[in-house]
C-alpha cells in the first residue's frame, strides 16, 4: 500500500516546499499537489529529490474553477485558455515528472448545452492524454460531488465510466475520490467495482466533514477490500482537512493503514 500526502490540504502550517520533507518524516511514501505552479519547477524538483519523495499527482491549471467559475476543460469558448494550460502543465511536468496529471472537468458553464460541454471535455481529455502519453505520464479525470461544488459536470462513477468510454484513450483513467462518492451517499464498493481497471488514482477523506479517517462514518475497510478485489495497485492519497489540531495530530490512522 503506497500512501501519499496531498500537500495542498496537509502540512499547510509550512511553506509548500517544506511540506515535502514533513510528509516524509510523518511516514508518507509520496506527495501530490493540486496546483504547484506558484513554485518554480526546478525548485520543486530539487526539494523532491532532497527528500527522496516521488511526486504522485498535479492538476492541470483550471482557470477560475476554484473561484466559482466553470473552469476551462468543458467550456467551448475557452479552448485557447485550455490549450495554454495544457502547455504550461506539459512544460512543468517535464521538470518535476509527476506520475499522473488530473484534468478537472469543471462546472457546466452558463448558456452551454450539456452535450456540447461533454464533447468539449472529451476532445480536451483525448488531446491531453495523447500529449502526456509521450512523457509516460498518465492523465486522469475526477468526479466531484455537486453538494460541495454545485454545477460540477462529472459527479459519479457512472459519469466517469461514460466519459472514459467517450474519450477512448488508453492513457486516460479515472481518479476516484472516496469522499466525493460518499458525500452523495453512493455505495463506494459498487463505485470501485464499476470502474475496475479504469481507476488510475485514489484519494480519500472521511465523510461527513472531509476529515481524517476515523473522524466520520465512511467504511474504509470495505472500500479498501473492494480496491484489492479490483486489482488496484496504485497510490492512495490523503486529501483531507486536518482541522485546527493540525496535520501531525490527525495522523493516528496512518500506522494502522501501513500495517494492512
Amino acid at each position: 500500500m503506497k500512501i501519499a500526502a496531498n500537500l495542498s490540504l496537509l502540512f499547510t502550517e509550512l511553506p509548500l516546499t517544506e511540506r515535502i520533507l514533513a510528509a516524509r518524516t510523518a511516514g508518507f511514501d509520496g506527495v501530490e499537489i493540486q496546483f504547484p505552479y506558484e513554485v518554480p519547477a526546478i525548485r520543486l524538483k530539487e526539494q523532491l529529490e532532497r527528500a527522496g519523495m516521488p511526486l504522485v499527482l498535479i492538476n492541470l491549471p483550471a482557470g477560475d474553477l476554484l473561484q466559482g467559475g466553470p473552469g476551462l476543460a468543458a467550456v467551448p469558448d475557452r479552448q485557447e485558455a485550455f490549450d495554454a494550460a495544457l502547455q504550461e502543465a506539459l512544460t512543468y511536468a517535464l521538470m518535476v515528472r509527476p506520475a499522473s496529471v488530473n484534468v478537472l472537468p469543471g462546472r457546466l458553464a452558463e448558456g452551454v448545452d450539456r452535450e456540447l460541454a461533454l464533447e468539449t471535455l472529451e476532445h480536451n481529455l483525448w488531446k491531453t492524454a495523447d500529449a502526456f502519453d509521450m512523457l509516460g505520464i498518465r492523465v486522469l479525470c475526477e468526479a466531484i460531488n455537486p453538494l460541495d461544488m454545485p454545477g460540477f459536470l462529472i459527479n459519479s462513477a457512472a459519469d466517469l465510466e461514460a466519459l472514459l468510454q467517450r474519450v477512448d484513450h488508453p492513457n486516460c483513467l479515472a481518479q476516484l475520490d472516496f469522499y466525493h462518492m460518499a458525500r452523495q451517499q453512493l455505495d463506494l464498493p459498487s463505485c470501485i467495482t464499476r470502474l475496475g481497471e479504469r481507476i488510475g488514482h485514489v484519494q480519500f477523506a472521511d465523510c461527513p466533514g472531509r476529515g481524517a479517517p476515523g473522524s466520520g462514518e465512511l467504511d474504509f475497510g470495505a472500500a479498501l477490500q473492494a480496491l484489492q478485489a479490483s486489482g488496484y495497485q496504485g497510490w492512495l492519497s490523503a486529501e483531507y482537512k486536518p482541522g485546527e489540531q493540525g496535520t501531525e495530530a490527525s495522523l493516528g490512522w496512518l500506522a494502522e493503514w501501513r500495517g494492512r
